[in-house]
């Protein structure tokens, strides 16, 4: 293995690379280099689920990157976390196990002409990947590496959210990854016993002493090298050199959203213009690379809490430190928990087919950054939506490897978007001050009673509106004839031979709810594209409200 020479070689050991990584090597025959950018996932604060805000806090374990002014956003930069250590983002996530919904991946095949992506398509590949705690039946697999846990909501505030729900109207489910989204329910997370299930701990962990896989840390990659239009290796940073590897299969690019156009576009492959901008000679002119950059902004709707029941007294300096030796001890307790225990998807009027706005409940008033919003006890909805129409892109400030991306996302920036923002936000109030919740319901913290009008919660939103960390599209699927598309439906670069990509940002259009279970199911179906394998689709029924051309619920 000295030679460098390999199969096959990964550019990122996230979501997606870790899978690829365990898949294809499953064949002692095959050849694997791994390399990602970031150091091992050794810190505790990464595997202990209720600490996942330190992890993404930390320069260490993420990229730090952050936009441009968002020009729909009263010009705030704001924050675009990506992982850089080994799983990747799946290391520093809140570890929500969302698939998504079935007519997302209808869709696909609808609106992008890629049929292999139907959901009968794809959801053999979701059963293939998990363990579910539940056990195994149409929808759900045991067994796969993946393992998913069902929120336990033994703070009462969890299911006073579901009752409140169903008290507003909606529907009721106990699996929004099987066959109805719709609805308020419990939530799953990717832990194991307690601990963060990443995909380095799912997928490369179990299978790092095998002598066909070479996982290189701290190695940066610098450019995908071809010679004329296929690629033929990797040259990248690692020890303070500068080294190539060779690949004589195919390289396999998932370096995630952010990171992939950027490495293509410093390996020539890009629109013609920005590229000359940095003097990087063209390999091979696409459009689409960088573009069509999409991602979930959500907002917090907080109220107080009556009853002192809340996470707020975890926060104190004594009860972490008593929270964490218990997690240190037993890897149970409220450490065990991301605290994403309860959920749902509604639509926001008559007329739309399948849920477009998403909830994460939580029984404390705080920011995904740990910081506290109101020194009370309080409980609050994650909630945004799903489908935006808002576009934006990924460009190069410079050829150099270190230099971090220009992102813009334009969030908020068509009326549509606006009006389903204000939307999201009025029918949160209206399920939070259903009677389910009058015991425990204090007074409004965020927004605040006085903004009611669809100026006043545009302006709140431009202040108070986050990421919810789900980029995704900037290398889209698409067919051949589609000048937007980078890469067809098996993730091989248009134009090119002998590179894919293999990540979220191959997503034509997000997907509704979480990024990372889908991410990880379109891996391991790559991964048997890039074998030439195949697996039996598997049709299966999913709900859609019988009323919705005529009713919002």
């Amino acid at each position: 293995m000295s030679d460098q020479r390999f199969d096959y070689i990964i550019i990122g050991a996230g979501s997606a690379g870790a899978v690829l990584a365990s898949r294809l090597t499953e064949d002692p025959d095959c050849r694997v280099l791994l390399l990602e950018a970031g150091p091992m996932d050794y810190s505790l604060w990464i595997h202990m689920p209720s600490a996942f805000d330190k992890p993404m806090g930390s320069r260490r374990y993420n990229w730090g990157y952050a936009t441009e002014p968002e020009p729909f956003m009263d010009n705030r930069r704001m924050d675009c976390p990506r992982g850089h250590v080994l799983g990747g983002s799946s290391s520093i996530n809140g570890m929500a196990y969302v698939r998504g919904n079935a007519l997302d991946y209808e869709g696909w095949a609808e609106d992008f002409g890629l049929e292999s992506w139907r959901y009968a398509g794809v959801l053999p590949y979701f059963r293939r990947a998990e363990d579910f705690d539940q056990g195994a039946n149409d929808y759900h697999g045991a067994g796969g590496p993946l393992h998913v846990t069902t929120g336990a909501m033994r703070n009462p505030l969890y299911g006073a959210f579901v009752a409140a729900g169903t008290a507003a109207g909606y529907p009721a489910t106990d699996d929004m990854n099987g066959h109805q989204q719709e609805g308020f329910g419990p939530m799953f997370m990717t832990t194991r016993d307690g601990v963060r299930c990443s995909t380095a701990n799912a997928y490369l962990r179990p299978v790092l002493k095998r002598p066909n896989l070479v996982l290189k840390t701290r190695a940066l990659t610098e450019t995908i090298r071809f010679d004329g239009e296929t690629a033929t290796g990797v040259r990248y940073r690692h020890g303070g050199q500068a080294l190539t590897a060779h690949a004589d299969g195919e390289v396999l690019l998932c370096a995630g959203a952010i990171n992939s156009p950027q490495i293509l576009k410093r390996s020539g492959v890009g629109p013609g213009d920005e590229l000359h901008q940095h003097g990087i000679d063209v390999v091979h002119e696409l459009p689409g690379v960088g573009e069509n950059l999409q991602d979930h902004l959500e907002v917090y709707v907080q109220y107080a809490c009556r009853e002192p029941i809340t996470l707020f007294s975890a926060l104190k300096p004594w009860n972490q430190a008593r929270i964490g030796l218990q997690w240190l001890t037993t890897r149970r307790g409220l450490g065990a928990s991301n605290h994403f225990e309860s959920g749902g998807f509604i639509r926001t009027e008559a007329g739309v087919p399948y849920p477009d706005v998403q909830y994460h409940f939580m029984p404390i008033a705080v920011t995904y950054d740990g910081s506290v919003s109101a020194d009370c006890h309080g409980f609050q909805a994650h909630v945004g939506p799903m489908r935006p129409e808002s576009r934006g892109r990924v460009r190069l400030r410079s050829a150099e490897p270190e230099a971090p991306p220009s992102i813009v996302f334009n969030y908020m920036g068509t009326e549509r978007d606006r009006w389903e923002m204000r939307q999201a936000v009025r029918l949160t109030r209206e399920i939070l001050e259903q009677s389910p919740m009058d015991r425990f319901r204090g007074d409004p913290l965020s927004p605040g009673p006085d903004i009611t009008s669809d100026e006043a919660i545009d302006a709140w939103v431009r202040v108070h509106g986050e990421s919810a960390y789900h980029p995704a599209g900037t290398c889209c699927m698409g067919t051949a004839d589609d000048p937007a598309a980078v890469v067809d439906g098996d993730g091989r670069v248009h134009g090119l031979q002998g590179l894919r990509v293999v990540d979220a940002s191959i997503m034509p259009r997000i997907t509704t709810g979480n990024l990372n279970a889908p991410t990880i199911m379109m891996a391991e179906k790559l991964a048997d594209a890039i074998r030439g394998r195949d697996t039996e689709w598997d049709p299966k029924p999913w709900y859609q409200s019988p009323d919705w051309q005529h009713r919002q619920r």
